[in-house]
């Protein structure tokens, strides 16, 4: 009888471990899926340069910017051949984005991908989704406040600044007084919403200038800061 009952035992271990066994196997062999049937889009539908003939300035932001992320953002291929103008535009963008400020650089992140959703801008959404993502250090929450900042958790502090970069970008000529008595209740300085005001309007600009120059973000982009 024990005989018997060690030998069912067995039976069913070595039945339990080929399941076991057939199931990784399974597992192993199932091919990784593929994507889509597509082409990749060019970064620009504009020239683009080779790096031995950008202007020197140009050239120079270009591969400081590869040594810091490791590769170059494709907004410095799409403006390379106008250098003048993207130098003068680039230390504008710069000095608002990472100067001295009354708001933190994740403030200034979350109006970007707030006015780039409104705008419905490729390029600016993917780019600054990451930036915001590594400034936070939570990547769900910087992912909500780029889908729908109202249902992210946010503080009202942040809440009604967000508020008044998407009045700026869809209602501009609705804009008053009233709007920067009521941020100033919420701690906000002159200084503070001016900067809310300015980085609005420079994000309503470059989504409007990558859409219509055809700019398509850098693959990377998508995998940072997850």
């Amino acid at each position: 009888m024990a005989t018997q009952q060690r030998g069912a035992a067995t039976h069913k271990a070595e039945a339990a471990s080929r399941r076991a066994n057939g199931a990784a196997q399974t597992t192993r062999a199932q091919p990784a899926p593929e994507p889509p049937p597509h082409s990749e889009p060019p970064a620009s539908w504009f020239p683009l340069l080779e790096k031995e003939q950008m202007d020197p300035e140009v050239r120079a932001l270009l591969e400081k910017a590869e040594e810091r992320l490791g590769f170059c953002p494709n907004v410095f291929r799409a403006w390379a051949w106008r250098p003048s103008r993207f130098l003068k535009w680039f230390a504008h963008y710069n000095e608002l984005m990472t100067g001295p400020s009354g708001l933190s650089r994740a403030n200034r992140e979350m109006i970007a991908v707030v006015v780039s959703m409104q705008n419905k801008c490729i390029y600016c959404l993917t780019s600054h989704g990451s930036s915001l993502r590594a400034l936070t250090g939570d990547p769900v929450l910087a992912d909500r406040i780029t889908l729908d900042y109202r249902r992210a958790g946010l503080e009202p502090r942040e809440r009604a600044m967000l508020d008044y970069a998407l009045k700026i970008t869809r209602e501009m000529e609705d804009c008053s007084p009233e709007d920067i008595a009521a941020l100033k209740q919420h701690g906000f300085s002159d200084e503070d919403v001016w900067d809310i005001a300015e980085v609005a309007s420079m994000f309503n600009f470059t989504n409007r200038l990558a859409a219509a120059t055809g700019q398509m973000p850098n693959r990377e982009y998508h995998g940072m800061a997850r």
